[in-house]
């Protein structure tokens, strides 16, 4: 039956990955999967937070209920795949990132809990959309997600190029940052390259808020702390002969609490105003908090390490990996139900599953697909257990 299923998967993740759908546009991807979903015999909601959808699988008289969540939706990246038979038809888009994967193992948890009915309760499936926008898991949750459907615990997962295939890393607390989003905005006065002395160059102003905000990190925050701040955009109205009258300055920070956040966004304004102020020109700051971080219940680390050593076997199995700054919208359902998310190994070599996620050439290990599958299945059996 694995061999077959093995096969089922690869079909829908390569079908899936042929037709990716980036945030809130994922029409024709959650038809795709509510239609499968359907022919397993679930009970399937659609619509929640616009384009997500919710499948319900109910065995026995258990009244207790828990959410297994993928995530739809792809990128804005053109593939660069020349010889992948089922690379991406739609310009300009692609699954970079592992979710048409994601989908499929959730797919086949579904199959597989379906066909073999050995657990005692209800599995409700959610397919997110707009994970990539950090904005789908709070559009459900708005929309009702846990008031129709109410769960006492969440698990989710990703595949992690770098990880040996097929092996799984979780963590009590922490395990991804919490993702902020930043604009600097200083109005200089511009003037001619040949005479800088006419003018106020926001650019040399620009360079020196860049520089001193990375003394928050080193100088301002507690080193047992973690946080990171990357200035990654630099926009001018300037031209070669020409200092600009504007600077824009965006990037984003990373850490894991909100009082690091707090701090972040309070030095980091004081800085560009104080450091503009000097210079006599305005500043303009904006900070925006995009993605929570991804904090695992520690109740629910237990299950998810005893699932995935059912699957992978004891060795296979990171139950204590190091926090990654990495974000992911997961971590807005943790803040409004327990549960855990889990790492699994994509593969650490180019030619299986090792080329790194957001790249135009990544591509999920469809061997992974059934070790996942079963995961999902396993934490239903352990959690929801039948006798």
């Amino acid at each position: 039956m694995e061999s077959t299923l093995q096969g089922q998967l690869t079909c829908w993740r390569q079908h899936l990955h042929q037709n990716p759908e980036t945030g809130f546009e994922e029409v024709n991807t959650a038809e795709y999967v509510a239609n499968i979903l359907k022919t397993l015999g679930l009970e399937v909601h659609r619509g929640i937070g616009s384009t997500g959808l919710v499948a319900n699988l109910t065995v026995g008289n258990g009244t207790r209920a828990i959410a297994l969540r993928a995530d739809m939706d792809a990128l804005n990246i053109a593939e660069h795949a020349p010889n992948r038979a089922y690379a991406s038809l739609n310009a300009g888009k692609m699954h970079a990132c592992g979710h048409d994967g994601h989908m499929s193992m959730m797919l086949g948890a579904a199959r597989l809990l379906a066909e073999r009915r050995d657990f005692n309760g209800t599995v409700r499936f959610i397919f997110q959309p707009a994970e990539e926008h950090g904005r789908g898991a709070k559009a459900m949750m708005a929309d009702g997600l846990f008031d129709r459907f109410p769960v006492h615990a969440i698990f989710g997962a990703h595949n992690m190029p770098g990880m040996q295939a097929g092996t799984f890393a979780t963590r009590a607390g922490g395990i991804m940052a919490s993702e902020d989003n930043f604009v600097i905005h200083i109005k200089g006065r511009g003037s001619h390259a040949a005479r800088p002395h006419m003018g106020v160059d926001p650019i040399v102003i620009a360079a020196q808020i860049i520089l001193a905000l990375q003394t928050i990190v080193s100088r301002n925050l507690d080193p047992s702390l973690q946080a990171v701040i990357s200035c990654t955009e630099l926009i001018t109205d300037g031209i070669r002969n020409v200092i600009p009258s504007n600077v824009i300055i965006k990037g984003d920070t990373r850490s894991y609490s909100k009082a690091v956040q707090t701090l972040l966004e309070t030095r980091m304004r004081e800085i560009s105003e104080g450091i503009c102020r000097t210079h006599g020109v305005e500043c303009s700051f904006e900070y925006t908090y995009e993605f929570a971080p991804t904090v695992n219940s520690p109740e629910f680390l237990d299950v998810a390490v005893q699932a995935a050593r059912n699957v992978a076997g004891n060795a296979s199995v990171d139950a204590n990996v190091r926090p990654m700054m990495i974000s992911e919208d997961f971590g807005a359902f943790l803040q409004a139900v327990p549960g855990n998310f889990i790492f699994i190994g994509n593969g650490n070599s180019p030619e299986s599953g090792g080329i790194p996620l957001h790249n135009a050439s990544y591509d999920f290990n469809d061997d992974i697909l059934l070790t996942g599958a079963r995961y999902f299945a396993e934490i239903a059996r352990l959690e929801l257990p039948a006798g």
